[in-house]
């Protein structure tokens, strides 16, 4: 029966696609270290693992171009040519090429995907010879140089030496049939055995191969078709292949060609690849032996054996802990009530265990997503004729797979920003004292539970006089308005407003920012922004690791339930009168040793009836929400509990404050709130003109009065 590979395809393109992220942030890498041996094999062993899964899929477009691209390699591994940034660049669009490629293969799209000119000049930049471009599946260097196989120009001349694996019998294989393929291909015009390597009669041993063969192949095929024959053997097997053109008939013959010495020993003459010393795994056998979860949209993640052990062994202990409670409720005792307690207390262990287990294995290093803004910095930096190093900091800093997948595009927005207007070229540079090359610094790290993500840079810094002008210019802001830097930073982000003098096709200082909050905001994170003029700006993203489960701090308002995120609470408390202040200009404010905090009355956003509208009968939670304090008045903490999030934008539609929806103990649902989505929507009625300093009213007490502005935002106070 025939082995239906067709199933590892999936398999085959996730691999192939890191495969060709490591060869692109390996060509940083060699850029930077000016042709470092070890990185270039490891660009090497990538390409040929891709080389080994196309052909084994049969996508001889991808196998062709990537066979290519080897060929360049292995000139620069051998040392038989320069590393140029000419070159360098040449197999940046080389890797662009293979990606394209995989993608049109993945969708199953036929062609080449326009890749034969650039294959062309890649290996016309390696200066191979005729035969040798032939061989690699390249063109003849010009229209009069006869193509392989004609009549005038003859066939390639495969020179081959074979040396099995000694273990190659107990991989099942049998080097005899690879013989046999070979012949296939065209005329095997030598064939000698060399027993160099074969032991006296007494050391003989049936299961080992000490034999090895010397061959020529004549035939119009390229060498990948030859090399592919041994796909299954060319990482433990020592293999040389050279190549020549056939005479034509009536063509003078030169001198023959002289083998190496039959007698010689297999392991003498042979040249030290790497690439074999360090064997890459089939595409096909790696997706056999690394378990793989399918994760939404059929993609597909990898997850460490240990992982899925701890998983099995948590599930083994439900199962222990369910049979005792069985076992208890059929013999109802004082005792069996004992047990039936223990066993409860646990499945809820292990089933908090096994929630922190699952939820890990979706858990992915950020350093998948840094790795590719190299290539964007650098195309970016030579498209703005501006010198820019990146500089990468806590990639091994882990992020929920699918928080991974949607922050992508808020961080490269943030990047062509801070490329195209933030820093500076280096003239300018020079001019304010500071070194011609740039600094962007890409920065990951855990904070509270949550993770930061930062982007920040040493350019121009923000202009908020500007910002304050073109705010009042776009009739954003009122001329004789006093407005904070939170007030600009506010501007920024309001849609189609920048600081520009022109946009450019990279981008706009403001343009799209408003896209990047609301792409922040769906993943429930907050984005503060701090700048210097001529020093620089710092944006920040603080992200949940997870969206799947959320500890919370359950609330009553009125009848109704409510969740708020526990990495947001800071404390909660009752306060008293002298507590309370209406600050005009600003709305109610509650005082926490000296220091004003806005008071946000969430009945009021929330559309809820509440039982007290008196803060002094109520309970005020202060909560964080963009680096700013806010008290949320509520009439009753619940307790706290670990929630499992449910999209209320799936199963009905977007609300504005909430994240998401949840089923509480007692079987009812709850609300859960989104922080910064209140504080905005609480900021909607506040009065444009903050004046901190202004005069203050006390708070009339158990009278019930609502203040001056109740519904006041996080900028206040």
């Amino acid at each position: 029966m025939e082995l239906d590979i067709s199933r590892f395809r999936a398999a085959f393109f996730e691999e192939a696609l890191e495969n060709a992220a490591v060869i692109e942030s390996s060509l940083f890498e060699l850029e930077k270290a000016g042709g470092d041996p070890e990185t270039l094999n490891q660009i090497f062993r990538a390409a040929h693992s891709i080389k080994g899964g196309s052909g084994t899929f049969g996508m001889d477009e991808l196998a062709h171009f990537t066979h290519g691209l080897e060929s360049v390699l292995d000139r620069l591994r051998e040392g038989t040519m320069p590393l140029t940034p000419a070159l360098v660049g040449l197999l940046f669009q080389g890797c662009d090429a293979l990606k394209c490629l995989l993608q049109a293969a993945r969708n199953g799209e036929a062609g080449d995907a326009g890749t034969g000119p650039l294959l062309a000049e890649l290996l016309s930049a390696a200066s191979l010879t005729p035969a040798e471009r032939l061989s690699a599946g390249g063109a003849p260097e010009s229209p009069d140089a006869p193509p392989a196989g004609s009549a005038a120009g003859g066939r390639l001349i495969y020179r081959i030496r074979f040396v099995p694996d000694p273990k190659v019998f107990e991989r099942g294989l049998d080097p005899v049939l690879l013989l046999r393929d070979l012949a296939s291909l065209g005329d095997l015009t030598r064939r000698e055995l060399d027993l160099g390597s074969l032991p006296g009669l007494s050391d003989l041993n049936a299961e080992v191969c000490y034999l090895g063969w010397q061959l020529e192949l004549a035939t119009d095929k390229p060498e990948r078709d030859v090399r592919d024959v041994f796909s299954f053997v060319e990482d433990t097997s020592k293999i040389e292949i050279s190549v020549g053109l056939e005479p034509a008939p009536g063509a003078a013959i030169g001198a023959p060609h002289t083998p190496p010495e039959v007698g010689a020993s297999s392991a003498e003459g042979w040249p030290q690849r790497a690439d074999a010393a360090a064997p890459d795994p089939a595409p096909a056998a790696a997706a056999l032996e690394r378990p793989a979860a399918r994760a939404k949209g059929g993609a597909t993640l990898r997850v460490a054996v240990d992982k899925l052990d701890q998983l099995v062994n948590l599930v083994g202990e439900l199962v222990i802990a369910q049979s005792v409670i069985s076992q208890a409720l059929e013999d109802l005792s004082l005792d069996s009530l004992s047990r039936m307690r223990d066993a409860v207390i646990e499945m809820e262990r292990h089933t908090r265990d096994l929630q922190e287990r699952v939820l890990s294995v979706r858990m992915v290093p950020i350093g998948s997503v840094f790795s590719r803004f190299q290539r964007l910095v650098r195309d970016l930096g030579e498209a703005c004729n501006k010198r820019i190093v990146l500089e990468l900091s806590g990639e091994e800093t882990e992020l929920d797979k699918g928080i991974i997948e949607q922050i992508v595009d808020p961080i490269t927005h943030l990047i062509r920003n801070a490329i195209d207007h933030g820093l500076e070229p280096p003239e300018e540079r020079s001019r304010c004292g500071k070194p011609e090359v740039g600094r962007l610094l890409l920065t990951a790290f855990h904070q509270g539970g949550n993770v930061v993500i930062e982007v920040s840079d040493d350019g121009r810094g923000i202009n908020w006089q500007r910002v304050r002008e073109k705010g009042v210019a776009q009739g954003l802001l009122q001329p004789d308005e006093i407005a904070t830097e939170e007030r600009l930073q506010e501007l920024l982000f309001a849609p189609g407003f920048s600081t520009a003098a022109a946009v450019t096709d990279i981008s706009g200082r403001g343009v799209g920012m408003d896209v990047v909050r609301r792409n922040v905001d769906a993943l429930s994170g907050a984005l503060t922004l701090s700048s210097e003029l001529g020093k620089g700006t710092r944006v920040r993203i603080r992200l949940p690791l997870t969206l799947a489960i959320v500890d919370g701090l359950t609330l009553r308002i009125g009848d109704r339930a409510f969740v708020l995120p526990l990495l947001s609470v800071l404390e909660s408390f009752r306060p008293v009168p002298e507590q309370l202040k209406t600050i005009l200009g600003s709305g109610e404010v509650v005082r926490v040793r000296g220091e004003p905090i806005v008071l946000v009355r969430l009945y009021q956003v929330l559309g809820v009836v509440p039982e007290h509208v008196d803060p002094c009968q109520a309970l005020v939670v202060i909560v964080e929400a963009a680096g700013s304090k806010l008290g949320f008045l509520v009439d009753e903490i619940v307790g706290q509990a670990q929630v499992v999030v449910k999209s209320l934008e799936t199963n009905y539609r977007k609300v504005d404050g909430i994240m998401g929806a949840t089923i509480l103990g007692d079987g009812k649902v709850g609300l859960i709130l989104d922080v910064e989505g209140v504080a905005r929507k609480s900021a909607y009625d506040r009065p444009r003109t903050l004046d901190p300093g202004g005069p203050e009213q006390r708070w009339p007490g158990a009278s019930g009065a609502r203040g001056l502005n109740p519904a006041v935002g996080h900028a206040g106070a």
